[in-house]
């Protein structure tokens, strides 16, 4: 089986930023791996450093955020505008995968790039990102047609007919109908799911390698949030994109990720496949975050919460920044922040009770029989 391409790679990601109050620090030594063609999702709840990283991965962080250390290697192929041109002319306007050649193979360290770099080369032309609330993300003075035509027209200096039709073709391509018509609609003009659709339309206009989501689907009502997750995976794979998903809804996790990274107070304290965290997982936070989740078999009449709250990233953190709300918690979290232990191949996880010496803690049973009715209904439907 051919190995897969890496994509993005993210190592010792340190993440501040400046306040009135002092320095918080968000991320903290984050490692990340993304290949072509494959699904991530980074979770955990608000606060955790989830969209910070990814808005370090496209340049955008805010004047008061500074990135300490690390890297974010992104790995391309370089194409001049005539090679495109010649290559979409014989695909039906895509690059197809594979269709390279090894000289034309590019990683830069984003952290290293010039912004004017970012802004040219990376951010919208080659990464991309969908963000939670489509009404920010779109200027209510602007047609819906100028708006998806911007990026193309900037990026790759396209004649305004053939953006028109581009446009009108990515429309058609997300699911409006009547795109003709919706192309001289403004923002306000739209459904919330018209809206999150456009905006998907906009992040795809200039074929990026990888889409990051941001919350994508929270303002919306469940029937639209399925269809528009539906459409991305549809996309995805017309498109051999690489995705991250940022969300605090592990149900969006269970539809679309293949890999998963649990966020904690600035840190990835699990990671692994979708079946290794929802079937196997080994971390005190994750087992919350899994028990916390709505439950129509469960024996008990209350939702699960987490007790306590995450810690605040002002002050330094000792040890386990989890160890205050953890009932399970050693000696040694209070004094020392557990590395990363290896559970399998595809598997780990950040805590001191998969020490060799630690005690043997097993999950709730509460939880352990939710994992059971999870394995079970996913056999029915599988």
């Amino acid at each position: 089986m051919k190995e897969k391409e890496e994509v993005l790679k993210i190592r010792g990601l340190d993440i501040a930023f400046t306040t009135d109050n002092g320095t918080v620090n968000a991320v903290r030594g984050v490692d990340l791996d993304l290949h072509r063609g494959e699904t991530i999702a980074i979770v955990g709840e608000s606060g955790s450093g989830k969209s910070v990283t990814t808005k370090a991965v496209m340049g955008i962080l805010a004047g008061n955020g500074k990135i300490l250390d690390g890297s974010i290697d992104y790995t391309y192929y370089e194409f001049s505008p005539e090679r495109i041109k010649e290559i979409r002319d014989q695909h039906d306007g895509r690059i197809p995968d594979g269709f390279v050649r090894e000289d034309e193979k590019r990683t830069v360290d984003i952290v290293k790039a010039t912004p004017k770099f970012i802004q040219s080369e990376i951010r919208g032309r080659r990464i991309a990102m969908v963000f939670q609330d489509p009404l920010t993300s779109l200027d209510p003075t602007m047609t819906i047609g100028k708006q998806v035509m911007e990026a193309m027209r900037y990026h790759y200096k396209m004649p305004k007919k053939e953006a028109w039709q581009r446009a009108v073709h990515l429309l058609e391509l997300v699911g409006i109908t009547d795109a003709e018509k919706r192309m001289k609609n403004y923002p306000h003009q739209l459904s919330g799911g018209m809206r999150q659709r456009v905006v998907i339309a906009i992040a795809l206009s200039c074929d990026p390698e990888v889409l990051i989501c941001d919350e994508p689907t929270t303002a919306l009502d469940v029937t639209i949030q399925a269809k528009i997750l539906e459409l991305i995976k549809e996309i995805q794979q017309k498109k051999d994109l690489s995705v991250i998903y940022i969300t605090h809804d592990l149900g969006v996790v269970a539809k679309v990720a293949d890999y998963v990274n649990v966020m904690y107070a600035g840190r990835i304290i699990e990671k692994g496949t979708v079946n290794d965290i929802f079937y196997d997982p080994k971390h005190p936070y994750t087992w919350g975050l899994l028990a916390s989740m709505p439950d129509m078999d469960t024996s008990s009449d209350e939702l699960y919460t987490i007790p306590g709250t995450p810690p605040n990233l002002l002050y330094e953190v000792q040890g386990d920044a989890f160890a205050p709300r953890n009932q399970f918690a050693l000696h040694i979290d209070e004094k020392v922040a557990p590395p990363m232990f290896k559970v399998s191949d595809t598997h780990s996880a950040a805590t001191w009770l998969l020490a060799p010496k630690a005690p043997k803690v097993e999950m709730p049973a509460e939880l352990k029989e939710r994992i059971e009715r999870m394995k079970k209904e996913a056999m029915i439907n599988g």
